[in-house]
């Protein structure tokens, strides 16, 4: 796994907030571009409205996922530091989704009457409005108590562990240069000179 590639397999909301990490160059948007955009749109198709991930998206699409991405990471780093998430994070999540409320649009499979959500308006709206939603199931569950950061020197991404003993964002990433690290130094010392 690359430090250019998204991490994904968080919960969406954090998904979208671990697109900006760190490098020695400072911040990185790995949604930068549209094409970007739509790689991660990809990525995250199982977790979209069918048709979401279909769509080019444009200018128009980065502004708008943007400004969620912005508005879910200042709240998800106020309460990492046990602070009151600024209100125009949470009134900007909550507009973005009345922007393309989604509704339960019936249908009929054959056996059993179902019920798929579906949005309506540009692709940007449309996208905006599932991600803050999912930015608000997040920051609504009592889940969001175990949210952590990164321990690794450098990084900057936020993770919901499952197991308590989880320390990285990504054991291919993070831990794996931790291990390194630690190795390093145990083999480094057991090498130096004694006098």
């Amino acid at each position: 796994m690359s430090e250019s590639e998204p991490l994904t397999g968080e919960a969406l909301a954090l998904d979208l907030v671990n697109t900006r990490p760190l490098s020695g160059d400072g911040r990185v948007d790995l949604l930068g571009t549209p094409r970007q955009l739509s790689r991660w749109l990809a990525l995250e198709a199982d977790r979209l409205e069918e048709g979401d991930a279909g769509e080019e998206p444009g200018a128009g699409e980065l502004v708008a996922v943007h400004a969620v991405r912005g508005y879910t990471e200042a709240v998800v780093r106020a309460l990492l530091d046990a602070a009151e998430p600024p209100a125009a994070a949470l009134r900007g999540l909550t507009e973005a989704q009345r922007a393309a409320p989604a509704v339960r649009e019936l249908g009929w499979d054959g056996t059993a009457v179902t019920a798929v959500p579906r949005r309506t308006g540009p692709l940007g709206v449309r996208v905006a409005a599932a991600l803050a939603e999912a930015a608000v199931e997040l920051l609504t569950d009592p889940a969001i108590g175990r949210l952590k950061e990164c321990e690794a020197d450098g990084c900057v991404m936020v993770f919901l562990p499952a197991h308590p003993r989880r320390r990285w964002c990504s054991p291919a990433r993070c831990g794996n240069r931790a291990r390194v690290a630690r190795y390093y130094q145990r083999h480094s010392v057991a090498r130096e000179p004694r006098c």
